[in-house]
């Protein structure tokens, strides 16, 4: 997932028989875009200065991420649960110039997960309005970085002052939090980035608003 919405956050009230596949695609066929087009902006930070090699972009959404790593010569995969999305992302990609560097990949992530150790995890905003076993998800994806790489996960730190009935079951855990629940072995892993930080996006009704976010950057030793 990304983190700046231009459309409602949820699709119609009526649609809890639908699989967690089928309401991602209706979310992203209530617009012709979803997400700012524009990478994260922890990601830009965090990455930029890391020598290009093998990345996996996980919930890569309309792809705006996996473009821009491909553009600095990354070999990007890049998986979501929507295939409105990864069609709508391979379109961006080749509009880059970048497709031949996108391996586009549909995956439940609870279910299954790419293959092959990266120098790069990123999981932005790995957030769903259906089930998501997110800590195994995330443990499947510190398994997945070779030595010397990075895991990198952005999450929101709490629901959008928009948000009129948020559900009381969610949580959203702190960095501390993530790094326990990836179950790390003593010494296996080097804290680089751990913490909150602010950031401004539009409301539903186009007005700038700050929410907090949180950040977590480690590297396999």
């Amino acid at each position: 997932m990304t983190s700046d919405s231009t459309a409602p956050a949820h699709p119609r009230a009526d649609a809890e028989a639908a699989t967690p596949a089928e309401l991602w695609d209706e979310r992203y066929r209530l617009s012709d875009r979803i997400w700012s087009g524009n990478p994260n902006t922890v990601l830009v930070r965090e990455v930029a200065g890391l020598e290009p090699g093998r990345a996996l972009d996980l919930g890569c959404g309309e792809g705006a991420d996996a473009v821009w790593l491909a553009g600095l010569g990354w070999q990007v995969t890049a998986t979501d649960l929507s295939r409105v999305a990864l069609e709508r992302a391979a379109v961006h990609a080749a509009d880059a110039g970048v497709a031949d560097r996108v391996d586009w990949q549909w995956h439940d992530l609870g279910a299954s997960f790419p293959d092959g150790e990266f120098d790069l995890v990123s999981a932005q905003f790995l957030h769903s309005m259906a089930d998501l076993p997110r800590e195994r998800i995330l443990r499947r994806a510190a398994a997945a970085v070779a030595p010397g790489g990075i895991l990198l996960v952005v999450g929101h730190a709490g629901f959008p002052h928009w948000e009129t009935d948020p559900d009381p079951s969610v949580r959203f855990p702190t960095p501390d939090e993530v790094l326990a629940s990836l179950e790390p072995a003593p010494g296996e892993w080097e804290v680089l980035l751990s913490g909150e930080h602010e950031r401004v996006q539009n409301d539903p009704d186009g007005n700038p608003t700050t929410r907090t976010d949180n950040a977590l950057k480690i590297r396999r030793r």
